[in-house]
């Protein structure tokens, strides 16, 4: 019927040749220099532009379909190209200047290079839509609307997908003039799955699936392997950690740019890599011969999706198996899938890693363990095959060797410059540390190459601080000025030689050196001092000559040291605040009686009658004796005797 030119909506089960289902009749539509040259057209059909135009979902699914129809046209010569997102737009866009008969594109590219005038569609025959119901799924019918809008109204238009929605027969009905259904199926192979397919369920533990998923993958007679997650992350965890138990795995998912795609689904298809780790991306029309064995990692999140990710395996009348992993959280999800597949898993067995009936099921050796022999470990791995500068567009590209980016294809011819240390210069006041000053520089001379080096080598002393009091520096010799002088016993002469001495030590050491180290500023304190040292402090502030008294000082220093010698000065005696009260409790004793204590009654009693026993603020020895009445009265006498004297 489709070469006939009659509208088509084919339904068939997954790995049973829907490419090639169109595709052979889209060939033949096509007009090529062959078809003049028999006769069969006329030179005014051939065309630069496309005349054919086939749109899939997914980048991987666009890669398999191109390369499936240069296989068949390869005898009549057909030119077919490639046009999907994650590539540069310049060899796309060239392919498309040197002519092209078949153009297979995902639909935001084609829309995209449409929109600029690059891609010309008014010659178009044959619209296919593959896969129409991922295109729902993903959202993209809005942008296929957009492209049949751009397609001659006069044309033939074929749509192919395993299931049927009810949302793409409503387009069908739109852009599709009287379709014919057809649904091919096998007559002993009436259920929605294909009957060559063996199929387990497992209800697993999250934390144990990996060790699953590793012993698994040894089971006897297994050839390649697909591990379906449902999240990009999931996916790049699982292939990480089967790398590192010893398989060689790669990964397919969003995550990744382009070319890291194309790298692990080539290895994959070339067996340098047995297992593919991926999302969904890769469930839709992915054909690789060799896949044995379909691991549902995730739950799917219905059943198109579980119909899809095991028609990996078992394609084309091989047989195959795939193998099922529920959660507890996705039970009720996966009762509703067994439901409309009408499957009989509606309960799935508990099952862990070191479960028996895992190892009798799947083919799986006594004693097999989660890590692969080295003697089985074979493969060349992802890093044989070689990744491919596509020109990546976008900012996922570029970010190391596991996007595929540009700059990951360049990284190993390119290396970077080495990095040159950063100088830094250590500064003190605006003149480099580690560089002696110049002796002849005007503006350092001063400083002089002796302060440089101490400035660099000598660690640097604190700021000595001079007190001064009037703006005269503060001597440990100088008494305070505040107390008051009190006359001496001593000859004036005596004192003279000492006034002299001490002036000229102090006017030497003093404002006229500079240079001596003021000691710490002395505790004030209330004492008597002589005349003499009154006179030597008013000498002291008196000023003088620096050099003359500096001649003198020799001189008069030693006449003091003698007068010093033979005649020492009295030590001052303290006053305190109790010496002054008792002084103060002297003077009014004429004039009052003072008040009677048992302190003063045991001073009066051991003898000491003519002087109080507080005058001097000390208590007189004496044992205290009892108090009765009579000798109450026989004290108040005797120190009213002596108030009276």
């Amino acid at each position: 019927m489709a070469l006939t030119g009659t509208d088509v909506i084919g339904q068939a089960k997954t790995g049973t040749g829907k490419t090639l289902g169109f595709g052979i009749p889209l060939l033949e539509r096509v007009t090529v220099p062959a078809d003049v040259e028999a006769g069969r057209a006329a030179p005014e059909a051939l065309t630069d532009a496309p005349q054919a135009l086939v749109v899939v979902p997914t980048r991987e699914l666009c890669i398999q379909v191109a390369n499936d129809l240069l296989t068949a046209g390869k005898v009549r010569n057909v030119r077919v190209v490639s046009i999907y997102g994650g590539r540069a737009y310049e060899p796309q866009v060239e392919a498309l200047k040197k002519g092209v008969d078949v153009v297979v594109g995902t639909p935001g590219r084609l829309l995209d290079l449409a929109g600029q005038g690059k891609l010309v569609l008014k010659h178009v025959k044959c619209l296919v839509l593959d896969e129409a119901d991922e295109m729902l799924d993903l959202g993209f019918l809005p942008d296929v609307e957009k492209i049949i809008d751009m397609l001659p109204a006069k044309r033939q238009t074929m749509l192919f997908s395993a299931t049927m929605p009810g949302a793409v027969i409503g387009l069908a009905r739109r852009y599709m003039s009287h379709p014919t259904h057809i649904r091919a199926t096998a007559p002993d192979d009436e259920g929605a799955t294909v009957a060559n397919i063996r199929q387990f369920v497992y209800r697993a533990h999250s934390l144990d699936k990996p060790e699953m998923v590793a012993r698994i993958l040894q089971a006897e007679g297994r050839g390649l392997a697909m591990i379906f997650c449902r999240t990009k992350r999931t996916a790049a965890d699982i292939a990480e950690q089967l790398q590192r138990r010893g398989f060689a795995a790669g990964a397919v998912h969003g995550d990744l740019g382009q070319g890291a795609r194309e790298q692990a689904l080539r290895a994959f298809r070339n067996g340098k890599v047995d297992v593919l780790v991926c999302t969904d991306v890769a469930a839709r029309g992915i054909d690789v011969e060799g896949v044995t064995h379909v691991i549902n990692y995730q739950s799917p999140e219905d059943e198109k999706t579980y119909l899809h990710r095991i028609g990996r395996t078992g394609r084309a009348g091989a047989s195959g198996t795939a193998i099922t992993f529920v959660d507890w959280d996705d039970v009720p999800r996966w009762q509703l899938i067994n439901k409309a597949l009408g499957l009989d898993f509606h309960e799935p067995v508990e099952t862990y890693s070191t479960s028996p009936h895992l190892f009798s099921d799947l083919g799986i050796p006594e004693g097999t363990k989660g890590v692969l022999p080295r003697s089985e470990r074979t493969r060349a791995g992802l890093d044989a095959e070689e990744l491919e500068d596509l020109g990546e567009t976008g900012g996922r590209g570029g970010r190391g060797r596991g996007r595929g980016g540009r700059g990951a294809a360049h990284g190993a011819d390119r290396e970077r410059p080495a990095r040159r240390p950063r100088r830094r210069r250590r500064l003190r006041g605006g003149v480099p540390v580690d560089s002696a000053p110049d002796a002849k520089d005007a503006g350092t001379a001063a400083a002089g190459p002796a302060a440089a080096e101490e400035g660099t080598t000598a660690p640097r002393t604190p700021r000595r601080r001079r007190r001064t009091r009037g703006g005269v520096p503060t001597q440990p010799a100088t008494a305070p000025e505040s107390a008051e002088p009190v006359e001496s016993a001593e000859p004036v002469e005596s004192a003279e030689p000492v006034e002299s001495a001490e002036a000229a030590v102090t006017t030497a050491e003093g404002p006229a050196a500079g240079t001596a180290e003021p000691a710490a500023k002395p505790r004030r304190r209330r004492v008597r001092r002589t005349a003499g040292t009154a006179r030597s402090t008013a000498a002291a502030k008196t000023p003088e000559p620096a050099e003359a008294t500096a001649t003198a000082a020799p001189d008069t220093a030693g006449a003091a040291a003698d007068a010093t010698a033979t005649e020492p000065e009295p030590k001052p005696r303290r006053r305190t605040r109790k010496t002054a009260a008792a002084a103060e409790a002297a003077e009014e004793a004429g004039a009052r009686p003072r008040r009677r204590t048992r302190k003063a009654a045991a001073g009066t009693e051991s003898g000491g009658a003519g002087i109080p026993a507080q005058a001097d603020g000390e208590p007189q020895a004496g044992e205290p004796r009892r108090r009765t009445r009579k000798a109450a009265a026989t004290r108040t006498a005797t120190v009213t005797k002596s108030a009276e004297a």
